[in-house]
């Protein structure tokens, strides 16, 4: 046998090589398997990315909560800004038919609501900030007919004016009283 040829049951020879016995058939050896360098075949590592991943389903997973429980909770229309006093104000159309409606809401900046086509009688009451003028318009449609409106602030009524005739229109309005001013930091005696 010549020293390039290898016959069965041949073992290579511990001289120059790591002087860690002989080496089993189907393994590749390589420099640094004993030292903790590259680990054996079929050895898994864990992922570094697995952590990050984990972090960032959590983060997903908190803000999809946050904006459920903002969904659930409810964003109701006629509520004011938290903080803000409100008044109860009652809005009412008597009449029959339709007739399109504007109308103050809870909104601290004063935006209005509107109803198209709204059914006769009509009534609805909202929490207005206090400083704010309430107020609802009415306007009747092309075939006309007759529509009174009424504001009521607290349970007591306040204005009322009648719509009459084709696009006739009428507009009902309030005073709310100014909020309070905030306590000053003085202490009291």
């Amino acid at each position: 046998m010549s020293s390039g040829t290898r016959g069965p049951g041949h073992t290579p020879s511990t001289a120059g090589g790591t002087g860690a016995g002989p080496e089993v058939p189907g393994t590749a050896r390589t420099r640094g398997d004993e030292d903790g360098g590259t680990p054996p075949v079929g050895t898994r590592r864990p992922r570094p990315e697995l952590p990050a991943l984990l972090a960032i389903a959590g983060v997903l997973g908190l803000c999809l909560a946050l904006v459920l429980f903002g969904v659930l909770r409810g964003g109701g229309e006629d509520r004011a800004e938290p903080g803000v006093p409100t008044e109860p104000v009652t809005y009412e159309v008597t009449g029959e038919g339709t007739a399109d409606l504007s109308y103050q809401g809870a909104s601290e900046q004063g935006t209005a609501e509107t109803v198209s086509g709204a059914r006769l009688p009509w009534k609805k009451t909202v929490a207005v900030p206090r400083g704010q003028s309430p107020v609802i318009r009415i306007t009747l449609g092309e075939q006309g007919g007759q529509a009174r409106c009424a504001v009521a602030v607290r349970g007591r009524h306040v204005q009322s004016a009648t719509a009459s005739g084709g696009f006739g229109r009428a507009t009902c309005s309030a005073s709310l009283p100014a909020p309070a001013p905030e306590p000053s930091g003085s202490p009291s005696a």
